[in-house]
């Protein structure tokens, strides 16, 4: 990017932000539409529950106005939604008496979490990039990675409630998984989280 068009972005950047902490309501619009579906993914990876992801996205949106005139930046608000999320979703999982397996290692992970790792999530496109990639996958495809990588079903439930073989739903499973490999070697993310990725479906 040329240092003059750079220059414009942060000044757009800086308007955005005024306009947002002297209370404009399109700018938190602006962000929502920003943030949301990415939120929203993070937090039913963490809690496989749908209703209660979306209801602790939306609280993390009104604090986020709340707070507006605390943030000076775009990395911020992001940093702030996830930290929210984060903090919101532990506070969900500690109210869950009979917790599964991986709520319990979930609910570790989070109370031993670092803020500054979880910063460095939230700045990363990883989540971005997954949202978008879904969205591109045919729909039945799409639908077997959200089972397994938000809801945390097993290949054999999966393949019971879609009523399809167990195969199919392994195909389906390489598909996705090659073409969020594609994604991620052309955006240039690290093999690590690609690895991460593929160990995690590997085990369901």
């Amino acid at each position: 990017m040329l240092a003059g068009d750079m220059s414009s972005k942060v000044d757009i950047q800086k308007e955005q932000m005024d306009a947002f902490q002297k209370g404009d309501e399109g700018m938190l619009r602006f962000f929502f539409d920003l943030h949301h579906k990415s939120l929203r993914y993070f937090a039913l990876g963490l809690i496989a529950d749908e209703a209660e992801a979306e209801d602790i996205v939306s609280s993390c949106f009104v604090k986020l106005w709340q707070f507006r005139k605390q943030y000076t930046d775009f990395s911020k608000i992001k940093a702030f939604l996830y930290i929210s999320c984060r903090n919101a979703c532990l506070d969900h999982l500690k109210k869950i008496k009979r917790r599964k397996g991986w709520q319990d290692e979930y609910l570790r992970q989070l109370e031993d979490g670092d803020e500054r790792i979880l910063q460095q999530v939230a700045e990363s496109d990883y989540l971005d990039i997954i949202n978008k990639e879904i969205d591109g996958l045919p729909q039945k495809c799409g639908e077997v990675f959200k089972m397994l990588y938000f809801e945390h079903k097993k290949t054999d439930e999966i393949a019971l409630q879609l009523n399809i073989s167990v195969k199919t739903v392994r195909n389906h499973k390489a598909r996705a998984v090659e073409q969020l490999r594609h994604a991620f070697v052309e955006k240039g993310l690290p093999d690590a989280m690609m690895l991460a990725l593929i160990l995690f479906l590997n085990q369901k």
